[in-house]
């Protein structure tokens, strides 16, 4: 373990290895570019978001679908932010935290952080695992622990060059999308609800506000945030205020083709799930096996297979970014570098032991539940993230001309209070907490906020990034 300097590329073994041509054309030099967003983009489609998606498609049909769009589209905002971030400061999320906040904010914030990786991380370790029983009838926990260490033979791909790590994401995104292809043509769904259901707000009691919640935390992800800040800086684009702005544009495209996808992925999950099980009366589906074997009935069991070959593709794709995101977080955060194989093993390591004593715990039963709910953990840490992004990408004494334009300002600012609503009105309407616990939760808040502020005597560590 060794500490390096605040000015240390993010991902330093990955940092700008990745070429742009300078004299190539436009459509060439967007190619080069394409490859972070779909990186991101398996982290808005792994199991976590099955999950939530199965969950609303059984119980509400197609009424929650304007849930998945409305995410998605906060998703492309945020993800843009972070590109920009990255690629004007030369500095990830966790990097810019660090830097800005006093040292026990920033702690906190990592802190946070960590717990939406392992919440994230346990999703995508139980998705893998029922699929490998779906598929090869492996145990779950044999599969948990299959699928925790596997991710490590993927991840040493990053020694033949991070467009491999890019190259065999799309080729799992793709078979994912093919997949749901194929499920929506047996489904049969009705092409008039979706439309209805993308264009009408709804939500007609409390366990649809507890999915919708899911939704946008299997959506809007925060770990995302802070691995895609870092991977936009593995291009090597020409440095100049020009190169800049085409670097922007085409990391923007990126982001909304490759999100695009994940918006397709995911509405067609719940399609499927309201085709199948809601308009033939089945309203609740437990789990992932459950709906599996209730698919095979009604769709077919070319749709059952490709069931489970999407959802192993899916966690495994999600598992590779995922273990990156926690690298970077670390890193980022607390200003050391380990060996990458050791922060993967330790990353593997808080999402086995987790997934293991719940799957024990629950017998393996009710695997949706235990998505819906790592999803909504999620969706509990994105206003610690959020906020902050949109702070940085708005001073002008760090984002130069690049900063966030007004109407820009405004957009983020409602999207952040929109979802930090939603959880307080979350929190606010659980037996287990309620007013009480969100008042109390609010004071502890403020007073940790003020005591950073005006208590703490450490001095800041503050490094002036670079002008663009």
């Amino acid at each position: 373990m060794s500490t390096t300097p605040s000015s240390a590329p993010s991902l330093p073994e990955a940092y700008q290895s990745v070429s742009v041509p300078k004299t190539a054309s436009s459509w060439r030099r967007l190619l080069a570019f394409a490859g972070p967003g779909y990186l991101v983009s398996v982290g808005y489609m792994d199991p976590g978001n099955w999950g939530t998606d199965i969950a609303g498609g059984a119980k509400y049909g197609y009424q929650l679908l304007w849930v998945i769009l409305a995410s998605n589209l906060m998703a492309i905002l945020l993800q843009t932010l972070c590109a920009r971030l990255g690629l004007v400061t030369g500095k990830d999320l966790a990097q810019a935290c660090r830097d800005y906040y006093k040292k026990p904010a920033a702690i906190a914030l990592w802190l946070l952080c960590e717990v939406a990786i392992i919440a994230c991380d346990l999703a995508e370790v139980i998705g893998s695992a029922i699929a490998l029983k779906l598929l090869l009838h492996i145990p779950l926990p044999w599969g948990v622990l299959i699928t925790g260490m596997d991710v490590l033979l993927l991840l040493g791909l990053m020694r033949f060059g991070f467009r491999k790590i890019e190259a065999l994401v799309i080729t799992l995104v793709a078979t994912i999308a093919l997949c749901f292809a194929l499920q929506l043509f047996y489904a049969h769904p009705d092409w008039g609800g979706i439309g209805r259901g993308l264009v009408t707000p709804q939500l007609p009691d409390k366990e649809a506000l507890f999915i919708a919640l899911g939704i946008l935390g299997a959506t809007v992800m925060p770990h995302n945030l802070y691995l895609h800040s870092s991977i936009v800086q593995t291009r090597a684009y020409e440095k100049t205020p020009a190169g800049l702005r085409h670097a922007l544009r085409s990391a923007t495209a990126d982001t909304v083709i490759a999100l695009g996808m994940a918006f397709f992925v995911n509405a067609a999950i719940l399609i499927v799930a309201a085709a199948a099980f809601h308009a033939k009366g089945q309203f609740e589906v437990a789990g992932l096996e459950e709906a599996h074997v209730l698919l095979k009935p009604m769709l077919g069991g070319a749709a059952a297979t490709a069931f489970a070959i999407a959802l192993l593709a899916s966690g495994q794709s999600s598992t590779i970014t995922g273990t990156l995101a926690g690298q970077i977080v670390m890193e980022g955060f607390l200003n050391f570098k380990i060996a990458p194989w050791l922060r993967r093993l330790i990353t593997r390591a808080l999402a086995i032991i987790p997934a293991i004593v719940l799957i024990g715990v629950s017998g393996g039963k009710n695997t949706v539940f235990l998505l819906t709910l790592s999803q909504v953990v999620l969706s509990m840490q994105l206003s610690f993230a959020i906020f902050p992004l949109l702070a940085f990408t708005s001073d002008k004494k760090r984002m130069g001309e690049f900063t966030n334009p007004l109407w820009l300002k405004l957009l983020g600012l409602l999207v952040c209070l929109l979802i930090a609503g939603l959880n307080i009105k979350l929190l606010w309407d659980t037996p287990q907490i309620g007013p009480k616990g969100v008042i109390v939760g609010a004071l502890g808040i403020a007073v940790f906020a003020a005591w950073v502020q005006w208590g703490y005597k450490g001095k800041p560590e503050v490094a002036k990034p670079e002008e663009a």
